[in-house]
């Protein structure tokens, strides 16, 4: 199985008084791995698939593992893989690290949306290959479901 992969960083102003990431700063990293995602995977700017194609992926379910607290200067490896492909969502899993420990891990599923009518709409066949080539095992044994 491929992973997408990136790094972050945790700047001075993405932490509490307590010197961790402050959780709600979290659902902000997994967003911008998401925007990365489409961009460096999918081939397309999340920008471009809101604004001139009019469809968006709009989060429904969200389910986050804390493990570990991320501090200001670390850089964890970012890991996403899809768990779930959907006629109409898809499922992925965010794997955060620092070296081998695990920091958290995220299970998010989003939606195709016509973003004119705020509707379903099935995923384009050139997004679901590129959302095939990281799923998961398991994932692909599955049936597709819908959403």
């Amino acid at each position: 199985m491929s992973a997408f992969s990136t790094v972050l960083q945790v700047r001075f102003g993405h932490v509490d008084p307590a010197g961790i990431a402050y959780f709600p700063r979290i659902y902000d990293y997994l967003h911008d791995v998401f925007e990365e995602l489409w961009e460096e995977h999918v081939g397309q700017r999340y920008y471009h698939l809101l604004l001139e194609r009019r469809i968006g992926f709009p989060l429904v379910h969200s389910e986050v593992d804390f493990h570990s607290p991320l501090r200001f200067g670390d850089r964890p490896v970012v890991s996403v893989t899809c768990v779930r492909l959907g006629r109409t969502s898809i499922g992925l899993r965010y794997r955060f690290t620092l070296g081998d420990q695990p920091v958290l891990e995220a299970r998010m599923t989003t939606v195709c949306t016509d973003l004119e009518s705020m509707t379903p709409i099935p995923i384009p066949d050139d997004f679901r290959a590129r959302f095939e080539l990281i799923q998961e095992p398991e994932a692909a044994a599955e049936p597709p479901s819908t959403p």
